[in-house]
């Protein structure tokens, strides 16, 4: 009886701990709600910080079959980063927000059950990079998935960038980020973005179906198969460095600040002055080779 006690007051401790999330176990299934839905599910440090820890518990309990990953209400499964958080980054402080977005996708794919992305509304940038790190994804009629980073000054390489093309090929998927794409849940399922696509009255029956129907199956098979699923996908772990060091150079940067910005206060941004910008400097450096300038000025030639 009493190690029944301190195990059920352990399982409360770990729900009550969380300040961004809520984490629940119920019937041997893991859900994990992202409950931010204020600012539509967006992350900030912590929010990173939690998941990674709450999707690490469920390696306590063998027990559970699998994990959902859901946004809080029906508005949004998660929009992306927070711009407030995003904000305060630069090239300096960084990689501390690029470490936590590689942590959580390493966390997700290396678990030995399967992680589903339940998407309710908005799965935009970050959140669709969430999305992408699961196993299996179920989305509701209304969900809408893109990537928004050439809109706000945000790459979308901790993730996008590695598994989009493998999923819907290279040419739609560089139409996707160019472009700013978004996708309907139906149109999603065409093209394999998500699984399958459900009215939204449905949306947590139906993804309670693939956790019942893996109840049936063996634990161990579906460990190494996940492992031996993911090996390919694995390799691309080098692409995932470097995209952190470019996503680096970007946060802090002029047009990063001018796309949140212009989000923030609901007006198009203007990127088109930091293209003018850099030509007019260009051209200025084009006509200093013109003008000898680099040369000593003794061997300049001379006008």
């Amino acid at each position: 009886m009493a190690a029944a006690r301190k195990k059920t007051a352990n399982k409360s401790a770990k729900k009550s701990k969380y300040t961004d999330i809520l984490y629940e176990v119920k019937d041997q299934v893991a859900w994990i709600t992202i409950n931010r839905p204020r600012v539509l599910n967006c992350f900030r440090e912590q929010t990173l910080d939690e998941m990674i820890d709450a999707f690490k518990s469920t390696r306590e309990d063998p027990s559970i079959v699998c994990a959902v990953v859901t946004g809080s209400g029906n508005q949004s499964f998660s929009a992306g980063g927070d711009f407030y958080a995003m904000k305060r980054l630069n090239f300096n402080n960084g990689y501390m927000w690029n470490d936590r977005m590689l942590g959580l996708a390493m966390t997700i794919r290396g678990l030995p059950i399967p992680v589903i992305a339940m998407i309710n509304g908005w799965c935009m940038g970050g959140g669709h990079e969430l999305a992408l790190w699961c196993d299996l994804a179920i989305a509701s009629e209304n969900a809408v998935l893109g990537q928004t980073g050439a809109k706000v000054g945000a790459c979308p390489t901790v993730g996008a960038t590695q598994y989009i093309p493998r999923i819907i090929g290279e040419r739609l998927a560089r139409e996707m980020i160019f472009c700013a794409r978004r996708f309907g849940a139906k149109e999603a399922a065409e093209v394999g973005l998500i699984n399958k696509c459900v009215p939204q009255k449905d949306l947590r029956a139906e993804t309670l179906k693939w956790c019942e129907t893996m109840k049936g199956h063996s634990a161990l098979t579906i460990r190494m198969t996940k492992k031996s699923l993911n090996f390919e996908s694995d390799l691309l772990y080098a692409s995932w460095q470097q995209g952190m060091e470019l996503l680096a150079h970007v946060w802090g940067s002029e047009e990063a600040a001018e796309g949140m910005n212009a989000f923030l206060a609901k007006r198009k941004p203007d990127f088109q002055k930091f293209r003018l910008r850099d030509k007019k400097m260009l051209a200025q450096y084009l006509d200093g080779n013109a003008r000898d300038l680099n040369a000593p000025p003794s061997m300049r030639k001379k006008k």
